[in-house]
């Protein structure tokens, strides 16, 4: 089968970066898209913003390359796709929750069709063409509980909810899609995946209790939830539950608690930090007590001590300094506000979220910042009287490193479309 890619030529806020070359659950979201395609594939072509799709008979599977799919997913649409044996275009009803609650606030990727929202992925069984029905996949959504809290921070009963997708297909428009498509699509989803088997395998269950027992460890620190990549250096107190996965020359020390997380390569966690239900990327360090809730962390980036992240998304090669706060919830019963891909605000649909930070930043400590903010790619900010609380989106312009006269010293790498990336000799 031919696979033919959609260029999306979007950067988005804060990170000043394609969608594509994004990190999802710790693999760049192109990488992850080939990786879940190469069953069905053959050969494959991109097509640049505007340019037309080639002329040719043979089956094809087209999307755009801001998309964020699962095996489970390709794998329902193709077979029932191939079933028809006509051109489709994958679809979502209003009333899957998954999509309703997660994939539709901040989105601008999809295209409404009366009751029906259209994703830009098509399968046409004898090359493409300009018409295609659409094809609703159902997500199989289950109700997922993350937290039981006070009722003014949730809407109904106490309960802060996720819809866990056992398929997804979502479009990154938002870097809270980045968030949604690490935590609820990702770690969530995989282990409700885990446990939807458990129930339905009954030698499945049996197995993972005889590897539990043969190691003498607790059924989730066994090796069939625990996945640990080679040259690892593992505390023994260190306490680590699954479905968790650990990348190769990892570190983790003494005191070290770790619940349902993807750990990349070269990672360094130090003494006493917990990690849980996060995505940390290659190379990261986080020094002693330091904290990650439902938090993605890309690729060598380090948050110090004593700092907690719940709910961010931190872009890579970032630095965030020693006690740093990021609040997640208002504290008046204010819907929060998010970014879509063009920059505009509109509802997240989230009544707890924390903020986003992009690539190469480097952030003081003892910060303090709101619920949902957003600081760009490149920025800087030193802790000071005068700006220790962040309540607003932070741009570029506003970086505190161009008051100073050896500004040159911290180059833009993440410039927006148009604008020249700055060299330093």
């Amino acid at each position: 089968m031919l696979k033919i890619i959609l260029q999306d030529p979007r950067h988005l806020p804060p990170f000043n970066e394609r969608a594509r070359d994004l990190r999802v659950m710790n693999r760049p979201l192109w990488l992850n898209q080939r990786d879940v395609l190469a069953p069905y594939i053959t050969r494959e072509l991109e097509v640049p913003p505007g340019g037309a799709l080639p002329e040719t008979r043979e089956p094809c599977l087209v999307y755009r390359d801001n998309l964020y799919f699962d095996a489970e997913y390709i794998h329902a649409f193709l077979e029932a796709a191939m079933r028809r044996g006509r051109a489709c275009r994958a679809a979502f009803s209003a009333s899957d929750p998954a999509f309703r609650e997660h994939a539709l606030p901040l989105s601008t990727s999809y295209e409404s069709c009366g009751d029906l929202y259209l994703a830009d992925l098509w399968y046409y069984p004898h090359g493409p063409q300009e018409q295609a029905e659409p094809l609703v996949i159902d997500l199989q959504a289950v109700e997922v509980g993350y937290y039981h809290i006070p009722t003014y921070m949730a809407r109904e009963q106490g309960d802060l909810v996720f819809q866990v997708p056992m398929r997804s297909l979502l479009a990154i428009d938002s870097w809270v899609h980045i968030f949604i498509a690490d935590v609820v699509f990702g770690v969530f989803a995989r282990g409700a995946r885990f446990e939807a088997r458990l129930e339905q395998h009954p030698f499945f269950k049996l197995r993972i209790l005889a590897k539990a027992m043969y190691e003498g460890r607790q059924v989730l620190e066994c090796s069939e939830l625990v996945k640990i990549g080679r040259n690892c250096v593992i505390d023994p107190t260190a306490v680590i539950h699954g479905p968790t996965t650990i990348g190769d020359n990892v570190t983790i020390n003494a005191g070290a608690v770790i619940e349902n997380c993807v750990i990349g390569d070269n990672v360094n966690i130090s003494q006493g930090c917990h990690l849980m239900l996060s995505v940390v990327g290659d190379g990261a360090f986080l020094p002693f007590r330091a904290s990650l809730f439902m938090t993605t962390l890309m690729d060598n980036s380090m948050v110090a001590q004593n700092t907690c992240l719940q709910m961010c998304v931190v872009g890579r090669n970032t630095f965030i300094g020693a006690g740093t706060t990021f609040t997640d919830f208002n504290l008046l019963s204010r819907p929060l506000m998010a970014r879509d891909g063009g920059g505009e605000l509109g509802l997240a649909n989230r009544e707890v979220l924390g903020g986003c930070v992009g690539h190469n930043c480097r952030l003081g400590s003892g910060m303090i910042i709101f619920p949902a903010r957003t600081i760009e790619s490149d920025v800087i900010l030193f802790a000071s009287p005068e700006r220790r609380v962040i309540d607003r989106d932070v741009a570029y312009e506003d970086s505190d490193h161009h008051k100073l006269p050896y500004k040159d010293l911290h180059p833009r790498l993440y410039p927006r479309p148009g604008e020249a990336v700055e060299v330093t000799w």
